[in-house]
């Protein structure tokens, strides 16, 4: 079993893990995750590596209260295990010298641009990072996202904090100063999806996390299958981070409305949480 070493609230619905994973933590590179159960015949659920301390044998996870199982996970406390947790899973980010690359995180899709803004950045690039939320109490990483780049560029819906605008006002202007050589984003399809529009005219290569339902990890179950290109693809073995210009998105988001109202059903009447799964 796998202990948590603390827990932190980031979000009134977004706790911070550190847990013990010896292995993994050794293992992890950007961009991989692993997929745990709270509870004996409990759901799997894959979430983001959002950091590691091989030293402390430790890995970090960030998660959002969305079902019955994160709302299972976000109940527990430090000093308490999870049932099994199995990974690193998924390809590593490919990281390269491109010169000037722009990440771009929404909500907790933060937890999953944090280590490869980091990766990238390591390799020499400078880095633009855009974090974006719907207001100020819904910010996570902002203080470890401003450590990862460059030049750091904050949005609100709402305009409670930094700009007020979506993502994609200060990843056009990035685009129109030119140069920009790669733009990675994670966070909910809307946004990924916004994303890769914005940057599809000037050809910009652009990567997204993908976060389709997974249940297995092995591409056996066919749960997180999506359309790339005219290729099928699983999420779960070959990425998750895929050509965002390629990506299906309708597809993904009919996919990931299969199960809500499943996800939902668990958590009883009254319950008011509507964001969506924040993994990749």
């Amino acid at each position: 079993m796998n202990r948590i070493v603390s827990k932190e609230w980031l979000a009134p619905t977004v706790a911070r893990l550190v847990v013990e994973a010896p292995l993994t933590a050794r293992k992890r590179l950007a961009g991989q995750f692993v997929i745990l159960r709270v509870k004996d015949h409990g759901e799997r659920i894959p979430l983001t590596i959002a950091g590691s301390d091989p030293d402390a044998g430790t890995i970090t996870l960030v998660v959002q209260k969305v079902g019955k199982t994160t709302s299972d996970l976000c109940a527990l406390e430090a000093g308490d295990t999870l049932l099994d947790l199995a990974g690193p899973l998924g390809v590593p980010t490919h990281v390269e010298n491109w010169g000037r690359v722009v990440c771009v995180a929404g909500g907790v899709g933060a937890a999953v641009v944090l280590p490869i803004a980091e990766a990238v950045k390591a390799a020499g690039n400078e880095v633009d990072v855009i974090l974006g939320a719907r207001s100020q109490d819904l910010l996570v990483l902002e203080d470890e996202l401003r450590a990862a780049s460059t030049h750091f560029h904050l949005t609100t819906d709402d305009g409670s904090v930094g700009e007020k605008a979506l993502v994609i006002t200060p990843l056009q202007r990035l685009l129109d100063e030119g140069n920009v050589k790669m733009v990675i984003a994670a966070g909910p399809v809307p946004m990924m999806r916004a994303v890769c529009e914005t940057t599809r005219p000037s050809a910009t290569p652009t990567m997204v996390s993908l976060n389709p339902v997974m249940v297995d990890g092995t591409g056996m179950c066919g749960g997180c299958r999506v359309h790339i290109g005219d290729q099928v693809k699983y999420a779960c073995v070959d990425g998750p981070e895929f050509d965002g210009h390629k990506v299906d998105f309708d597809e993904l988001r009919a996919r990931l409305a299969i199960y809500r109202s499943q996800e939902q059903a668990p958590r009883g009447p009254g319950h008011c949480e509507k964001q969506m799964t924040p993994v990749s």
